[in-house]
């Protein structure tokens, strides 16, 4: 019997098998941010344990509320740098130089095939894009890992969902991760990984790729993947070109991690998308979706574009290519969040910023803040926000406040109009 990319990654970090089922896997990654960090940090101090396993291993970023917006978050961020640079933590990334780190972490290079990688966050399963397991954990297992080195996991699961057929206009990688988890619901996937194949995922960029692997935890999986291919060595080719001769030789070394033939699945799902439309989710649940032109006419009172989910390049063309020449509606506040500096300077230089500014929308720094309902963007009570980020509970982006969420293209179009809108109808 074959195995899956999981299972295979799992082999090879395997440290221990305290219970049955139960492996201890030995850490290539540990991801940190000033939310969920501090917590660890003053535990392992508490308890004569300040210490680090290998601060080349450990990726650190102030990201969640940046610049802080009062005494506690400045505490949180304070917490952070000092323990960075208490443990000369060469990766660490301040105000000025920090982004998302689902974003920044990829674009430096630190996220490989066959890699395993934990954070503090739900959101980390992002990185299986490359290849690699990776995983939110919670306060514990990232103290351990920050100590150790290592994490505890079930034995994988695999769900394989082949998505194939052609891609129609208007409909992006945000558009297809919504239409699976409507299929999955959000419990379908609980303790199982994820696992995009198909030939849409194969004509992904790795921007795309990532935007299905960061939802994969809103169908409750642990992680979500992606075959490590070609295009995953062009993207990290700038920071693994020293390790191999050629890029093909380092294909040839990825591909031993791509799922065998005939490994084991706990449940396929078949999807053509080629008539699949844009998607936008209703009420608070993400597997409450629905086209979005049976949602068409609803009123919002914010259009929002960055985050860990749709913050990158890629996004922020889609997006601008909808407001180029055009102006927001007077009744919408429109608001673009680059995901990381690089993306900001790129879009600055490619003329995207000044698209989004003329069109009428506020420019902020590379943060997560909008999108947990923490700074830079929250809704007040009873207020409607279109936005391409990843969760729409119950006050998520605001306490009594209501998340449609949706691809950047189809938030352009609607930040035009101030109702939900298709953007193939423009």
């Amino acid at each position: 019997m074959g195995k899956t990319l999981a299972e295979k990654i799992f082999d090879r970090h395997l440290r221990d098998e305290p219970f049955p089922g139960t492996k201890v896997l030995s850490l290539d990654r540990v991801l940190c941010h000033e939310i969920t960090t501090p917590v660890a940090i003053a535990d392992l101090v508490w308890r004569g344990k300040d210490r680090v396993f290998d601060r080349n291993k450990l990726k650190v970023v102030i990201d969640h509320v940046t610049p802080s917006k009062d005494t506690k978050t400045a505490t949180q961020a304070k917490i952070l740098r000092d323990w960075a640079r208490r443990h000369e933590i060469p990766d660490f990334f301040d105000v000025g130089r920090n982004g998302v780190c689902h974003a920044i972490f990829p674009e430096k290079g630190y996220i490989r095939p066959g890699f395993t990688v934990i954070m503090g966050d739900s959101h980390t399963c992002t990185h299986g894009a490359f290849g690699a397991f990776a995983a939110g954990v919670g306060t514990t297992d990232l103290e351990v890992g920050i100590l150790k080195g290592v994490c505890a996991f079930r034995e994988p699961a695999t769900i394989r969902v082949n998505l194939n057929g052609a891609l129609p206009k208007g409909v992006y990688a945000k558009d297809v991760i919504l239409h699976v988890i409507a299929q999955l619901g959000v419990n379908g996937a609980t303790d199982r990984v994820i696992e995009f194949r198909g030939v849409i995922v194969d004509q992904m960029s790795m921007e795309a790729r990532m935007t299905l692997c960061n939802m994969a935890v809103e169908a409750g999986g642990t992680s979500g993947v992606c075959m490590p291919d070609m295009t995953t060595v062009e993207y990290l080719w700038e920071f693994i070109k020293d390790e191999f001769p050629t890029k093909e030789a380092a294909l040839a070394d990825y591909q031993q991690w791509v799922s065998d033939d005939d490994a084991d699945y706990a449940g396929i799902l078949n999807i053509d998308v080629s008539d699949l439309e844009p998607q936008v989710t209703y009420d608070y649940k993400p597997d409450c979706v629905k086209s979005m032109q049976e949602m068409h006419g609803t009123p919002v009172d914010q259009v929002y574009i960055g985050t860990c989910t749709n913050g990158r390049i890629e996004d922020l063309r889609q997006a601008a290519a909808i407001l180029k020449g055009k102006t927001i509606a007077d009744s919408v506040r429109g608001i673009v969040s680059p995901a990381t500096p690089k993306v900001f300077s790129d879009a600055l230089a490619e003329g995207i910023i000044q698209i989004f500014m003329d069109a009428g929308f506020c420019v902020t720094n590379p943060t997560c803040g909008a999108c947990l309902g923490m700074s830079n963007g929250v809704l007040a009570e009873g207020e409607v926000a279109a936005a391409t980020s990843n969760r729409n509970f119950n006050g998520r982006m605001g306490k009594g406040g209501m998340v449609h969420l949706m691809s950047p293209e189809s938030a352009a179009a609607t930040a035009l109009t101030g109702v939900i809108t298709d953007a193939r109808t423009l």
